[in-house]
């Protein structure tokens, strides 16, 4: 009973510091120090009352009195323009240095998780769920950094961003970058929750790998040979993509891909597969389990592991909403502050697309080309792709003729940018600030916080690099390359990066589909254009829904914060289910279908789903725009303007919004041209 007093009395104790925020600076205080200040400096009235007003938001009462805080703004404001950027350029330094040195520790103690060739620890997981960053925020208000900040470098919405950022100064814009670092107010405690259900999430992602030769279909046939593992969800995707071009055996494989995927969606998943348990076989479409290939047998399935790291990751996040001086809640933050883009218009532009009269086409064209109806995994059909008609064996063969080893691929990365159109001196300044690692994972591009720290990218190396390590490290390559010019080339340092993660994906996707062109394979297809804007479409119209899902899945859990993992497997299939029949079973002809909940991110990376469907919009953009043109120096350009909103960064970079009316626009012109193509000639007349 002591504990839970304890406990209640630290809930009601947090509850009243963060309730006394907002009135322990009270008006009349305020304004006294409103018109001091706007009597000793040439800082205009209302950049004044914006500080004062937001610094008195944050103050508490570990800050001192009411005329500690009048004192301390007298003394710590600004009162000159040339003093507020001499402090500018301070903080750039120091903060450079901060963030640089604790994002260099973080990658060295995440080493052991993300790299191959260490023996893992118990230990390891301990320290990749410590944030060395956590103190961070506390440090810098109990030092009264974060005040001064607040007060020099007062915090804007979106709205405002949008509304007077064509008309800011590229030192304006980083007044505002700097300034929303510090409208929260977070405990460390509170944030080292948040790293550890991440880090746990992240672990449990990253080594769940399903044992490829344990599976079986209907007649006991195994098709994958000793030692294959994929990972969920991004290997047994892609391994189903592949299958396309497998005339005799893929269909077979995707059925079976297909089963794995809805076991571990609904954690019926049998824990002696995942556990590679001597003798166990599994048929994934009956989900049944066998003892050497003949007896059936009883097995344990996954416990509601996977919705339980999606929760705790809800509880710490969601506990942190008291916290912002701005309100909301975690889901409008990701979205108006981190995309800085409104929930309803994201959702509108998924929409759009999805709900199209092009989606029923383009699937008229899918049935076609495949022979046969379509199957619910038909959503990842890779048929528009050159790649798809190659032979995955050769692909294979070629790529790890290149690249044997790290060390071949790191060499040649200088090279791989100059063929895209970046001068030598420019692809060498890049690659000499990126290091290539071989990957636990799927892989992933760690971008440096400091310019004299390098970019990680990271992509697997199985007896040397195999086709799906490189596509992806192409992909990676494409973060790596934005990550050094958004950080050595932007005008500050608080505008370095993009607007927000969807505008490194769009690069990463550029260079991803330029995979096969960098391996000197040539397609001389008039129609590949056509083919890759079908491409494109089709991938966005999968993600999308996966996405809606993701979204719909953290409002549920808002509306139900005290369910349990069960409850919340049952919850994001069923809305997994809504969203299929919604916009899926029309054009696939089945029903009820939770294929859209697979998604690895939505555990460990939660609602960054989103990033990629806006990201692919961004990608055809800017392809569209890039046509005639240099990629190389029109990527150095765009990416150099760093982190303004998205808005102002697409009118900038390509002078227009963010839209799918491009997208649908040539998706309905490739439609017509390949069914244009595929008529059968006219019989001449007699």
């Amino acid at each position: 009973m002591k504990k839970h007093l304890t406990i209640i009395l630290s809930i009601i104790f947090m509850t009243q510091i963060f309730t006394m925020n907002a009135q322990f600076i009270f008006d009349a205080t305020k304004n006294k120090t409103i018109q001091e200040l706007s009597r000793h400096s040439n800082i205009s009235k209302g950049v004044i009352q914006r500080g004062v007003e937001q610094t008195a938001l944050l103050w508490n009462y570990t800050d001192g009195t009411e005329t500690d805080f009048f004192n301390f703004c007298i003394e710590s404001f600004c009162k000159t323009k040339e003093d507020k950027k001499q402090l500018f350029d301070r903080l750039a330094v120091n903060f450079e240095t901060i963030f640089g040195h604790n994002n260099r520790i973080t990658l060295e103690l995440l080493r052991p998780m993300h790299v191959t060739g260490y023996n893992p620890l118990p230990v390891d997981e301990m320290f990749a769920a410590y944030d060395v960053s956590a103190h961070f925020l506390d440090d810098m208000f109990a030092n009264k950094i974060g005040l001064l900040i607040a007060l020099n470098f007062p915090y804007f919405t979106l709205d405002e961003k949008e509304d007077n950022g064509r008309n800011w100064s590229e030192t304006e814009w980083g007044y505002v970058r700097l300034g929303d670092y510090f409208h929260s107010r977070v405990p460390a405690n509170l944030k080292q929750n948040i790293a550890t259900a991440v880090a746990n999430a992240d672990n449990y992602i990253s080594n769940y790998n399903i044992n490829m030769w344990l599976i079986l279909n209907g007649s006991n046939k195994h098709y994958w040979t000793e030692g294959t593992k994929l990972i969920s969800h991004w290997g047994l995707r892609d391994e189903l993509k592949a299958a396309y071009s497998d005339a005799e055996y893929g269909i077979i494989k995707q059925h079976l891909i297909y089963g794995i995927m809805k076991a571990i969606i609904d954690q019926s998943i049998p824990t002696e597969i995942l556990e590679e348990i001597e003798g166990y076989f599994w048929k994934p479409v009956a989900n049944k389990t066998f003892l050497n290939d003949v007896v059936e047998i009883q097995t344990t399935p996954e416990p509601n592991t996977r919705y339980q790291h999606l929760l705790n990751i809800f509880k710490a996040v969601s506990a942190t909403d008291k916290c912002y001086a701005s309100g909301g809640n975690y889901i409008s933050r990701t979205f108006e502050s981190d995309l800085e883009m409104k929930l309803v218009d994201v959702e509108n532009l998924f929409i759009s697309l999805i709900s199209s009269p092009q989606v029923k086409q383009v699937a008229n064209i899918i049935t076609k080309r495949l022979g046969r109806k379509l199957h619910p995994f038909d959503i990842w059909y890779d048929g528009f792709k050159s790649r798809s008609s190659i032979n995955q064996e050769q692909l294979d063969q070629d790529v790890r003729t290149r690249y044997p080893n790290v060390e071949a691929f790191q060499k040649e990365l200088p090279n791989i940018l100059i063929k895209l159109g970046f001068t030598p001196a420019k692809a060498n300044f890049i690659c000499q600030r990126i290091q290539v690692d071989p990957s636990v994972g799927a892989g992933h591009a760690w971008g440096a916080e400091m310019k004299s720290d390098k970019s990680m990218l990271r992509t697997r190396f199985i007896d040397g690099m195999d086709y799906k390590g490189y596509n992806i490290g192409i992909h990676e390559f494409g973060h790596n390359v934005e990550q050094t010019i958004s950080l050595h080339d932007v005008p500050n340092y608080f505008l370095k990066g993009v607007p927000n993660t969807a505008f490194t994906e769009a690069l990463a996707f550029t260079f991803q589909q330029k995979d096969l062109q960098l391996l000197d394979y040539e397609n001389n297809d008039e129609m590949v254009e056509y083919l890759n804007t079908l491409d494109i479409f089709w991938g966005c119209y999968e993600i999308m829904g996966v996405s809606l899902v993701d979204i719909k899945v953290w409002q549920w859990l808002y509306q139900n914060p005290n369910t349990d993992a069960a409850g919340l497997k049952h919850a994001v299939m069923q809305i997994a289910k809504e969203v299929w029949n919604q916009y899926y079973a029309p054009i696939f002809g089945i029903a009820d279908q939770t294929i859209l909940a697979i998604y690895s991110h939505m555990i460990d990376a939660p609602l960054y789903l989103s990033a990629y469907p806006i990201g692919h919009i961004i990608d055809f953009q800017i392809g569209n725009y890039f046509k005639g043109k240099n990629l190389g120096d029109e990527v150095c350009r765009m990416y150099a303007m760093g982190r303004l909103t998205p808005k102002l960064w697409m009118e900038r970079a390509v002078g227009n919004q963010i839209n799918s009316i491009e997208l649908l626009t040539s998706t309905q012109i490739a439609v017509d041209k390949l069914n244009e193509a595929t008529k059968a000639p006219k019989k001449p007349k007699k």
